[in-house]
């Protein structure tokens, strides 16, 4: 059974910096895409940041492009969001996706493409 365990959620202020962790654990694929989605209250869930297995291929969105990084996959697949300069805006549910792929390079904009996901890790920032 594939679970997705993330952390590395808190409350900070603006300006701050986390890293949240995800362990896809159960996937022992040969190739996976991992992604970070966000979700406020109210709102629907959006597309943060996404990488490919090789790391060569890493996407983000607009809000976030400069001040999020998204690790390549570790060797047990764990993948990281450093986030820096953090905004009120930011402020919502952090969500870990992942998703077997065919090719080494693929990754993916649209939640409807990952298989797996996790709880979600929530991440506030507030002054």
């Amino acid at each position: 059974q594939v679970q997705l365990v993330e952390s590395g959620g808190a409350s900070v202020q603006p300006g701050d910096s986390l890293r949240l962790s995800c362990a896809p654990n159960g996937l022992t694929l040969r190739s996976i895409a991992v992604a970070w989605f966000r979700q406020a209250p109210g709102k629907e869930r959006n597309f943060v940041a996404a990488v490919s297995f090789s790391g060569d291929n890493t996407y983000y969105s607009d809000s976030v492009k400069g001040r999020f990084t998204i690790s390549e996959p570790s060797p047990r697949n764990t993948v990281y969001l450093q986030m820096n300069n953090l905004k009120p805006e930011d402020s919502a549910v952090y969500y870990c996706a992942a998703t077997p792929t065919t090719n080494r390079d693929t990754a993916y904009y649209t939640a409807a493409k990952y298989r797996y996901w996790g709880q979600g890790t929530q991440v506030t920032i507030s002054s």
